[in-house]
C-alpha cells in the first residue's frame, strides 16, 4: 500500500500526526505501508523530535518538489509563513502585499501552491506502482494537490484509491479569504467533485464533512477522526496555579472576546481568583488575539510560550488545570475537529470548548463527558463554568468525570484498525 502525504517528519504541527501514527500501527493489522513524500518541502513549522517516531522498517521514498512559498519568502518571509500556516489577518488589517499574495495563492495556484508536485509525482509513481505491484493508494490532504495526484494515478493504473480529507476543500474556513475569482472558485469545485467521484473510498475526520461530501458523491465515506497515541494519562503533577491553557495555533478569528471579558470580570470580582489564575498560550498566536487579550487587561496573567516541540506540548496538556479548545465562529467550521481535542481527552483534564453552534467537536466532548462546550455569545455561562471549576481546584477536586472506555475509542491504535479494515476490503 502506498501513502502520498506532504507532511512528514521533520514537519511539525497537527498535519503530520495523523499519518505518522497510522503508519506506526498499520503493520499490526497486516498492512505494509510505503510512504511517498517531498524531498525538499517548505514546512511552516519544523519539529525534529518527530523524526525519531518514524518506524525504522517503513519504506519512505522521496521526490523533489518545486515550492512557490520559497520564492514568496523573498518578498515577505512573515506573510509567507502566516499564509502557509493558515493564519490570515482580517481583510481590513491586510496590507497591499498580503492582499496580492492571497490573490496569487488563490487564483494562480489551483488547488494550492503544491500543484507543481503533481506532474513529476504522477510520472514517477506510475512506474513505481506497476513495478512494485502496488494495489492500494492513499492520498491525504490538504494540500489537495495530493488528491489530484491520486486522481491521475487512478486513471493511469489499476490501483484502488482512498482519498483522506483531514480538512474540507471548498468549505474550509480560509477558502473565502483567498480572493478567488468566480472562475477560480468553479475550478476548485470541479476538482473537488472529480476527486470525490473517482476515488474508491473517501475518509473524513468529521461528521459534518461526511454529510457535505454525501451531497456531491455516492462513493462510500467513512469518518475516522484524529486521535491520541499511547495510554490515557491518569496521574500527573498539575500546575499550582489555576491554569487555563490553549495548545496549538491561535488564528485571528479564533478570538473569543467574551471569554476574555469573563476572565477580566472574575479577576476584578474575586481576589483569590486573581491571585491563582494563569492564562497559557503554547504555539503560534496571531497579533490580533494577543492585542485582544491585552485590551481586556490580561497581559499580566498571560504566559505566551510560543511554539514548542510535540513532546513539550504534551507536558503542557498534562499539567494544565483546564484546557482551552477554540474554533472560528462560522458555520463552515462545524466540521473542523482540531487534532488537539483528542490529546486533550488523553490528558483527562477538563476542556473548555468555544466554537460554532453545531460544532462536531461539541458532540465528542458531550459523548466522552470530558468538558463543557459554549458558543461565542455565552459570556455568563462561560464565566459560571470557570468559577465552578475554580472552586473545584481550590478544594483539590478538579477532574474529568469520564470513563477511560469512552475515551479509548479515539486511540490511534483503535482508529488504525478501522483504516486497515477499509484497506483490506479494497485489496
Amino acid at each position: 500500500m502506498l501513502i502520498v502525504t506532504y507532511y512528514w517528519p521533520p514537519a511539525g504541527g497537527p498535519g503530520v500526526q495523523r499519518w505518522l501514527k497510522f503508519v506506526k500501527y498499520l503493520k499490526n493489522f497486516g498492512v505494509d505501508p510505503i510512504v511517498y513524500i517531498p524531498e525538499n518541502p517548505h514546512y511552516p513549522i519544523v519539529d525534529n523530535s518527530l523524526v525519531n517516531e518514524v518506524a525504522k522498517d517503513v519504506t519512505v521514498i522521496k521526490q523533489p518538489i518545486l515550492e512557490p512559498y520559497q520564492w514568496a519568502s523573498i518578498f515577505s518571509k512573515k506573510n509567507t509563513e502566516t499564509i502557509s500556516s493558515g493564519i490570515i489577518q482580517e481583510k481590513k488589517q491586510q496590507g497591499l502585499l498580503q492582499k496580492i499574495m492571497l490573490w496569487v495563492r488563490g487564483n494562480l495556484f489551483i488547488p494550492d501552491a503544491r500543484k507543481f508536485w503533481i506532474k513529476p509525482s504522477v510520472k514517477f509513481l506510475s512506474n513505481y506502482i506497476e513495478k512494485n505491484a502496488i494495489d492500494t493508494l492513499i492520498t491525504t490532504g490538504p494540500p489537495h494537490s495530493l488528491h489530484i495526484i491520486g486522481l491521475k494515478l487512478k486513471a493511469k493504473t489499476n490501483v484502488k484509491w482512498i482519498a483522506d480529507f483531514r480538512d474540507p476543500w471548498t468549505t474550509i474556513g480560509y477558502h473565502h479569504q483567498l480572493k478567488l475569482t468566480k472562475n477560480s472558485q468553479q475550478k476548485h469545485k470541479l476538482l473537488e467533485s472529480e476527486v470525490l467521484n473517482k476515488a474508491n473510498h473517501i475518509i473524513t475526520t468529521s461528521y459534518t464533512t461526511k454529510k457535505d461530501f454525501s451531497e456531491i458523491t455516492t462513493k462510500p465515506i467513512t469518518v475516522i477522526t484524529n486521535g491520541f497515541d499511547g495510554d490515557i494519562v491518569e496521574r500527573k503533577t498539575l500546575d499550582n496555579t489555576f491554569s487555563l491553557a490553549h495548545i496549538g495555533s491561535l488564528l485571528s478569528e479564533r478570538n473569543p472576546e467574551n471569554l476574555w471579558l469573563a476572565l477580566k470580570e472574575l479577576i476584578t470580582e474575586n481576589k483569590e481568583f486573581s491571585e491563582d489564575f494563569q492564562l497559557v498560550f503554547v504555539g503560534k498566536v496571531s497579533e490580533q488575539v494577543l492585542n485582544s487579550v491585552f485590551n481586556y487587561g490580561l497581559k499580566d496573567y498571560l504566559t505566551n510560550v510560543g511554539y514548542v516541540s510535540y513532546q513539550e506540548s504534551v507536558q503542557y496538556k498534562e499539567k494544565s488545570q483546564v484546557l482551552l479548545l477554540l474554533e472560528i465562529d462560522k458555520p463552515e467550521m462545524n466540521g473542523i475537529i482540531p487534532g488537539k481535542l483528542f490529546e486533550y481527552l488523553q490528558a483527562k483534564r477538563p476542556i473548555l470548548a468555544i466554537g460554532p453552534n453545531k460544532w462536531d467537536a461539541a458532540r465528542i466532548i458531550k459523548e466522552t463527558n470530558s468538558g463543557k462546550y459554549f458558543n461565542y455569545s455565552s459570556k455568563e455561562k462561560i464565566k459560571t463554568q470557570i468559577l465552578k471549576w475554580y472552586k473545584a481546584y481550590q478544594s483539590n477536586e478538579l477532574q474529568v468525570d469520564s470513563s477511560s472506555e469512552k475515551i479509548e475509542k479515539f486511540s490511534r491504535k483503535k482508529l488504525t484498525k478501522s483504516l486497515a479494515t477499509i484497506i483490506n476490503q479494497l485489496s
